[in-house]
């Protein structure tokens, strides 16, 4: 059940670390702590990720910007509150890492697959130019009744097939996680700049359920 479950929810990512370890929690003793990976994009932009790393598979001490990190594991949320609300965090929880001084040629960089529930109306709009998007909150289960909220972002017939969805659809999707910077209104001048990771959707599969 649990090795099942593990598989709903795979992300490889690999990328040149760009921050020292910051203390995030602990479980029953462990500390888990953030770094910023950042991977290279085909378009020449790059996408900056969280990776959450456990203090006993690395010397979280050490600063290792510069070096390269393969990372596999899953992408997790969790609700953290700030300002009277809760704000959604996501990161790659590493479950194996590998530091190298050297970029691993032939790798694919970012790889994520899920396999989740629909659990708002997807959003669907098109842009000023016309590119069809469409905006998905899955919700992917795990061990102990927990579930993980994963913003996911699909474009042009992707778009059109997600708008089909229905609250409680179950889908696949295959694609790469990405961050965007967007500013964030405070007051009437006040602005604060942050930043939203989502999983861009390449490939988008939608499985019927026993009922139908």
């Amino acid at each position: 059940m649990t090795d099942k479950v593990f598989d709903n929810n795979q992300v490889s990512i690999a990328g040149e670390v760009v921050s020292e370890f910051v203390y995030s929690h602990d479980v029953f003793g462990e500390g888990f702590y953030l770094v910023d990976i950042r991977i290279n994009r085909l378009s020449n932009s790059v996408d900056i990720i969280p990776v959450m790393v456990s203090e006993r598979l690395l010397d979280v001490k050490e600063d290792y910007r510069g070096k390269f990190m393969e990372v596999n594991g899953q992408f997790r949320s969790y609700n953290r509150h700030e300002e009277n609300r809760n704000r959604l965090v996501l990161s790659v929880f590493a479950r194996e890492v590998l530091l190298t001084d050297e970029e691993t040629e032939g790798q694919k960089p970012n790889y994520i697959f899920l396999d989740g529930f629909v659990c708002k109306p997807p959003v669907y709009r098109k842009t000023p130019l016309g590119r069809e998007i469409a905006d998905i909150l899955l919700a992917v289960n795990r061990p102990y009744g927990k579930s993980d909220y994963i913003p996911c972002i699909c474009w042009g017939r992707n778009a059109r097939f997600a708008d089909s969805f229905e609250v409680g659809s179950h889908i696949q999707v295959w694609g790469r996680i990405q961050s965007r910077e967007y500013q964030k209104k405070l007051d009437e001048d006040e602005f604060e700049k942050r930043i939203a990771y989502e999983v861009s959707v390449s490939k988008l599969e939608y499985l019927e359920t026993e009922e139908e």
